[in-house]
């Protein structure tokens, strides 16, 4: 007796490839195919996708050499290879939404209370590098004006 936990192989179904089909008592349903059978091996054409959205590209690169930086620091302080740098999560964004200085600056050492280097020019420059920065807003597609 086959086992009822398998797809039956049948001569139209020689591979015992699972497929819903439709019976009597049920309303009819075209067939769902979880693998495509034999002799149907038809290519979907892919859609090319397009870009709709505009970034600022200059922004970016300015966030991705801050991170760099940042990373290079951080292994400076703590003495260890960039895999071994803790996780800290020093959001630039975060940053700019703080009112002053002395707020960030409290905000950046509380990331560092593990790091027993002094780290007050890391701190101090990292601001004087945040300070010129944008605070990055969901990207916009064209013609979408802000508010």
């Amino acid at each position: 007796m086959p086992d009822p936990h398998l797809p039956l192989q049948t001569p139209c179904n020689p591979k015992g490839t699972m497929a819903a089909v439709t019976s009597p008592e049920t309303t009819p349903q075209p067939r769902v195919y979880f693998q495509t059978p034999p002799g149907t091996e038809e290519e979907v054409p892919q859609k090319q996708g397009r870009v709709t959205v505009k970034y600022d590209r200059k922004e970016l690169r300015r966030r991705l050499n801050l991170e760099e930086w940042i990373v290079s620091q951080l292994m400076n302080l703590y003495d260890c290879e960039e895999d071994e740098v803790p996780e800290l999560e020093i959001d630039v964004d975060e940053l700019l939404d703080l009112s002053n200085d002395v707020e960030r600056t409290i905000r950046v050492k509380m990331l560092l209370v593990d790091c027993y280097k002094p780290n007050d020019d890391f701190v101090t420059a990292l601001l004087e590098k945040v300070s010129g920065m944008q605070k990055l807003s969901t990207p916009q597609k064209k013609g979408e004006l802000t508010p």
